[in-house]
């Protein structure tokens, strides 16, 4: 009677022995030779998955099955586990088995709203047939150029003012990685003072105090778009339990925003000085810089900058800065999407409380900063607080970069006062309307800041001035729009933007997004329901994606009858 036992025992050591194996795909032996190689001496830590996965798409040009599989061993991971992270990023190409890898080359064209308007859909229209099968062409969501539109990508190359002609010309030319030129160097920028204020602050020259209050002083906000005052963000976060982190958003993906890439390539090591301030008053540990995966060419530079700042730190005891490569998703410009991200993890948001101040990246207290912010904080701590703030009009404070594109004849970064009219701008900073067009409406923030018309081109354009008009001016993204456009192609434009941005993780705005697209491309308008519906996603969304997704929808409702068809 006790014979039986023992099959059943050698079956269970017999299953002991296959789980020794990976579960999944078993690793092929030349994919997971391939991924040693590539990764080398480099830590298998988890947060460095997503850097990981570039390495391996930067070199074959996609990610396969066997490279992921090989990949979860090396790292010690699920096969799920990577392939769910690699699978929610735009930029990396998941090959399964039995599937072509895509063409060598892929070029990307801009369908954001300036590109759109600059004539990106033509283009789309004419370059599969002129660069032909060996060439992949693709519809990429705003790349962060939009005042050089339309632009096209190339490989990693970014091609302004993009035609046929020169995208053709790049691929044929074999010119397929971005570049940075005159930039100020490191040498150039201590030669001119700087990193002179770092090291006054750490030779006790000024207090962290001190240098605190002269941020509040100046009124200056974070400038990536929520606007929460710097100096009481730093006092927060200063106050938390250490070890405390610092993480740097430079992931400007709202549809009409360019200025951080604008002063990057200008000056790098101001914003590196002021995130080494910052990190002196709070008491930093480790900073983090997450860097859009579009902007290769400040990639590039910016690493660069980094090993020369290692090899010659400016301080004794400099903490580590470790820059992090986002892989094209909107999403992770949300702080606590940002910090998944960074620790190598789908850009989901979290839910809050608790905040990132308080419990962010590892876990631990993290002072999130966008890219402008830091910029500022060296001039205004060797100006003063008060010097930044006696700028504005309208009773409005300080200085405004503003990222213009559309149909102005000068578009660019902008630095003017804030509280400045979009009229004002245009005419002061803009050189007018282009040529034949008259301003007919305006986008103040980007694709989620609203849609205004041209009879409301007086109000102030600042924190807290847009709001009572349903609008609010974020990162100070301005998109001009004229008689030639409409501002119901815009809304739609921007919805198709943040259906494919979506995350996913919520259904009012993974629903949302998508329902309140089909409706308003549909000739006739069901404003009804698109009340309602915009009503569930601001009232039940997670994050400020589905929160904000229908503000253009509501002003094009609310301001632009004369263009709609109702749906009765």
């Amino acid at each position: 009677m006790n014979h039986p036992i023992i099959p059943i025992v050698a079956q269970g050591a017999s299953r002991l022995r296959k789980r020794q194996a990976p579960k999944g795909r078993q690793v092929d032996a030349q994919a997971l030779a391939d991924v040693r190689a590539l990764l080398g001496e480099a830590p298998r830590r988890r947060d460095l998955l997503i850097e990981h996965l570039h390495k391996i798409q930067d070199r074959h040009g996609c990610l396969s099955s066997p490279h992921l599989a090989a990949l979860a061993q090396e790292m010690g991971l699920a096969q799920a586990e990577v392939y769910e992270v690699a699978t929610f990023y735009h930029h990396f190409d998941v090959v399964k088995e039995g599937e072509p890898a895509p063409a060598a080359l892929t070029v990307r064209v801009c369908a954001g709203l300036s590109c759109e308007m600059a004539g990106a859909r033509e283009l789309l229209g004419k370059l599969p047939g002129i660069l032909g099968r060996e060439v992949r062409v693709l519809e990429a969501p705003c790349v962060g150029r939009c005042e050089q539109a339309p632009v096209a990508v190339v490989g990693q190359l970014a091609v302004p003012q993009a035609s046929a002609e020169n995208v053709l010309a790049k691929a044929r030319a074999g010119e397929t990685t971005d570049l940075v030129h005159d930039h100020i160097g490191l040498d150039a920028y201590r030669a001119a003072g700087g990193y002179a204020l770092l090291r006054d602050c750490v030779a006790g020259k000024l207090d962290a105090g001190q240098v605190i209050a002269t941020l509040e002083a100046s009124g200056l906000r974070g400038l990536g778009g929520a606007g929460f005052p710097l100096g009481r963000k730093w006092r927060i976060v200063r106050a938390e339990p250490g070890p405390r982190l610092m993480a740097i958003n430079i992931d400007e993906g709202e549809p009409g925003t360019f200025k951080d890439r604008v002063y990057l390539e200008r000056d790098p090591h101001r914003f590196l000085e002021g995130a080494l301030i910052a990190a002196w008053a709070v008491g930093i540990e480790a900073i983090y810089i997450y860097l859009r995966d579009e902007y290769h060419g400040c990639r590039a530079m910016l690493e660069a900058e980094l090993d020369k700042l290692r090899a010659d730190p400016p301080l004794q005891g400099m903490p580590p800065i470790h820059l992090r490569r986002g892989a094209g998703a909107y999403i992770c410009g949300e702080e606590s999407a940002m910090i998944e991200s960074i620790e190598g993890k789908r850009g989901m948001p979290r839910l809050r409380p608790p905040y990132v101040a308080q419990v962010g990246l590892f876990g631990r207290p993290t002072l999130e900063h966008n890219f402008e912010s830091l910029h500022w904080v060296r001039e205004i701590l060797e100006r003063g607080g008060e010097w930044f703030a006696a700028h504005g009009r309208n009773g409005r404070r300080g200085l405004r970069s503003f990222s213009v594109s559309g149909r102005v004849r000068e578009p660019g970064v902008k630095l003017a006062p804030a509280g400045i009219t979009i009229r004002e701008l245009i005419a002061e900073y803009c050189g007018g309307m282009r040529d034949g067009h008259d301003f007919y409406a305006y986008l103040p923030g980007g694709a989620s800041g609203g849609i205004l018309p041209a009879s409301l081109g007086d109000i102030p354009l600042d924190f807290d001035t847009l709001q009572p008009y349903g609008c609010f001016i974020g990162s100070a993204a301005v998109v001009v729009l004229s008689q030639h456009d409409s501002a119901v192609a815009a809304a739609r434009n921007t919805l198709a933007f943040f259906k494919d941005e979506s995350c996913g993780q919520c259904t009012p705005c993974r629903n949302g997004t998508a329902k309140a697209l089909d409706l308003i491309r549909q000739p006739a308008w069901d404003t009804a329901l698109l009340g309602e519906l915009s009503q569930v996603m601001r009232d039940a969304s997670i994050c400020g994606l589905g929160q904000a997704a229908p503000n253009p929808i509501d002003c094009v409702i609310r301001y632009f009858p004369h263009e709609l068809v109702h749906h009765e």
